[in-house]
């Protein structure tokens, strides 16, 4: 079986805050160097709804409102944080070897919440992760190019859109995808 080489995860949290927030929402894509799919799973974490209450208000959440409400809606169907990690720990075995890198839009700030919530799935992570944001910020900034995506702020969605990004800004390199 092809072992995949990163791992593209996004997370939909109640905030931003790791200390506060909690992860309600996981999407995951096995690739390899290509950046084609391997596999994917989704899964869904329970939390507590006045958790979801107190944490999912203000600008950004009446600006993706639909987002918000298919995340609340979802909720009852969620496993335990610990069962989730146990799928993503599974989801690990089967596709990668032992080097695992992170991918994603960034992507630090959700190795936050991974740290903080999976500590199993933390330590089998590699230090270095391949953030695409790093390429937004250098292609905006240098260039004057710009890769608009829709902003789902669904963790599949979001994964694949990321996906497609960091393969737009690769088309700019001579010889990379030959």
């Amino acid at each position: 079986m092809k072992k995949a080489k990163l791992l593209w995860i996004d997370l939909e949290m109640t905030g931003l805050d790791p200390e506060k927030d909690r992860i309600l929402e996981l999407a995951a894509i096995a690739t390899g160097w290509d950046l084609e799919s391997i596999a994917e799973m989704t899964a869904v974490v329970k939390v507590p709804e006045s958790l979801m209450k107190e944490r999912m208000v203000g600008e950004f959440w009446e600006n993706n409102a639909e987002s918000r409400d298919g995340l609340m809606a979802q909720n009852a169907t969620g496993k335990s944080v610990t069962e989730v990690e146990q799928q993503l720990l599974a989801f690990m075995d089967q596709y990668f070897g032992l080097e695992i890198i992170l991918a994603g839009n960034s992507i630090h700030q959700d190795r936050k919440f991974i740290d903080r919530e999976w500590p199993e799935v933390a330590k089998r992570l590699h230090y270095r992760m391949l953030d695409v944001s790093a390429w937004k910020v250098y292609f905006e900034g240098a260039k004057g190019k710009k890769f608009t995506k829709r902003e789902a702020h669904r963790a599949l969605d979001d994964i694949r859109g990321s996906i497609e990004e960091l393969k737009w800004y690769l088309s700019f390199m001579k010889g990379v995808n030959q």
